[in-house]
């Protein structure tokens, strides 16, 4: 297999088992307005609001013979949609609406109290939800985690707990806003003076757990405004730990000593499909204390097979191997690191010439005190069998007090490093050459959180935290081992499947990146190479 060709099709099965599995496509809801009563089949209108004038008058309209102080009320979409999967996938959702807010009073500071577009359980209104309650909660359930309710406020009367009359919030079963935008530093005005309507668009991100709130102000009945490049309010949010599984939509307001009007002109909601039934679905979301694991050692098997099947192919040939076997005296088989640590790594110092299919190295087998030369055949330059084979023969056979004898042949090890940047990409759901964290290389950020301490701080985020902290740690800490600079220090392809499974300690792995250093006779010994091609090396002695 190609190097390109592995590594496209590592990134599809990297790709596949940390995306979430997600449904066939979005779900649309397009309203454009105006809104008459051909939309109460689309919609749950919960007086006193109504659908007047073209619009979701979300508290009375002025228009009828109606109360208009101390009032809340609620229009909601009648679908719900699955927003998560009892807090492990999370729902992707966009929505932009164009709104309007009137002053009823002659005065510009006379007004309230607010309105919301709300996610909530169910298609109710909370008793007594008027006055600072913006038709969310009450004063019996503001702040029970039972609301399970997530709302964007649009404040026009300053409660003790607000920072202004003029503000957007972040409210989660409360009114009692967990973040807090004033409008007024953005030279925005809710209630205006003269008519203007606002386009506003709510962006939440599922897997990075973000919520971002954007707003322009429209002098036209109709939008005409883009979407501003900056918003006005980000925020953290993982709405998965506050929401029902199944939630719905729409907009809650409220009036109360002060009056004011509150319509929706216009509205869209993308919201992503997630599965209904996940008995019929792949779960595709690994958890380290099982998945991972046994993906890394596939991944070890399917990365390594090619490599080792190459190996054993050639090693085992039963051309060559017959021949070998047939020669006199049977040749021996040598380890590549003895031959490594034999020429100084194949030194250029120790080569003495070039011929047919590779080059030819003096060395010294130490443990025998043995002077020999080795000849380094690459696959590359060996392109035909047959000659390769009567190489062997005519060397074997020829007896001269000026040439040296057969002795035996070595294949070399397999991609070591590369299988430890395919670990570090698995667990941390990163790219090698992904700058993060001040880094230019994944595997130099990943150490320095194992220098600090924080190495579990690496695991892919959209795992939310399910997963065997100590089967995360080993997994990350065998990438780690694998990309040592120094091949003599990865560990070994057998060992490699060992750690994976659990049943073989990481080796050591220094706090901090060693540097390269180039090996020398002694250091190579049982050497693992981190190059993709296998040479056969045959040894010769005087």
């Amino acid at each position: 297999m190609g190097l390109r060709l592995k590594l496209f099709t590592l990134t599809f099965l990297l790709s596949m088992a940390f995306s979430e599995t997600r449904g066939p496509g979005p779900i649309e809801k397009l309203f454009k307005g105006p809104f008459d009563e051909s939309n109460l089949d689309e919609f749950e209108v919960l007086k006193p609001a109504s659908i007047n004038n073209g619009a979701l008058q979300v508290t009375p309209d002025s228009g009828g013979n109606y109360n208009l102080y101390n009032k809340s009320g609620r229009i909601m979409l009648k679908d719900s949609f699955k927003l998560h999967d009892k807090g492990a996938r999370v729902a992707s959702f966009n929505t932009s609406f164009f709104i309007n807010i009137q002053n009823l009073s002659s005065s510009t500071s006379d007004h309230g109290e607010g309105m919301a577009f709300v996610i909530a359980p169910n298609l109710s209104l909370p008793h007594g939800s008027e006055g600072q309650y913006l038709g969310l909660t009450n004063a019996i359930t503001d702040g029970n985690p039972t609301n399970h309710l997530v709302a964007i406020e649009f404040d026009t009367f300053k409660q003790y707990f607000d920072p202004d009359d003029n503000h957007i919030g972040l409210n989660i079963n409360s009114v009692i806003s967990k973040q807090n935008v004033s409008l007024s530093d953005f030279g925005f005005q809710l209630v205006p003076e003269g008519p203007k309507n606002f386009t506003i668009w709510i962006e939440y991100d599922g897997v990075n757990k973000t919520l971002q709130v954007f707003l322009v102000d429209e002098e036209n009945p109709v939008p005409t405004k883009p979407k501003p490049r900056d918003p006005v309010m980000i925020a953290d949010l993982d709405i998965g730990q506050f929401v029902s599984e199944r939630s719905y939509f729409g907009f809650a307001a409220s009036t109360g000593s002060a009056i004011e009007l509150h319509c929706v002109l216009g509205w869209n909601l993308t919201v992503e499909k997630l599965p209904e039934d996940e008995g019929l679905m792949i779960e595709a979301k690994i958890a380290l204390g099982v998945g991972v694991p046994l993906l890394v050692i596939l991944l070890a098997c399917w990365w390594l097979q090619p490599i080792l099947y190459k190996k054993y192919k050639t090693a085992n040939d039963p051309t060559i191997m017959g021949t070998l076997k047939s020669l006199p005296g049977t040749p021996r088989e040598f380890q590549f690191g003895d031959l490594k640590a034999a020429t100084d790594n194949f030194n250029e110092k120790n080569k003495l010439g070039q011929g047919g299919f590779g080059v030819v190295y003096k060395g010294v087998l130490s443990k025998e005190s043995l002077e020999i030369a080795v000849k380094r055949f690459s696959r590359d330059n060996v392109k035909s069998k047959d000659d390769f084979l009567a190489e062997l023969t005519i060397i074997n056979r020829l007896r001269h007090k000026h040439l040296v004898k057969l002795l035996g042949k070595a294949t070399r090890e397999s991609d070591i490093y590369g299988f430890g940047a395919v670990v570090l990409e698995v667990v941390c759901g990163q790219r090698p050459w992904t700058k993060i964290g001040g880094f230019c290389f994944l595997v130099d950020w990943v150490w320095s959180l194992h220098r600090e301490g924080r190495i579990l701080e690496a695991v892919d985020e959209r795992l939310r935290g399910d997963y065997v902290a100590e089967e995360a740690e080993r997994l990350l800490l065998l990438g780690l081992a694998c990309s040592h600079p120094n091949a003599s220090e990865r560990p070994k392809t057998q060992a490699i499947l060992q750690i994976a499974s659990g049943s073989l300690q990481v080796p050591y792995v220094p706090p901090f990146r060693p540097a390269f250093v180039w090996p020398s006779a002694g250091a190579v010994e049982g050497n693992i190479d981190s190059e993709y091609r296998d040479d056969l090396t045959v040894t010769i002695s005087h």
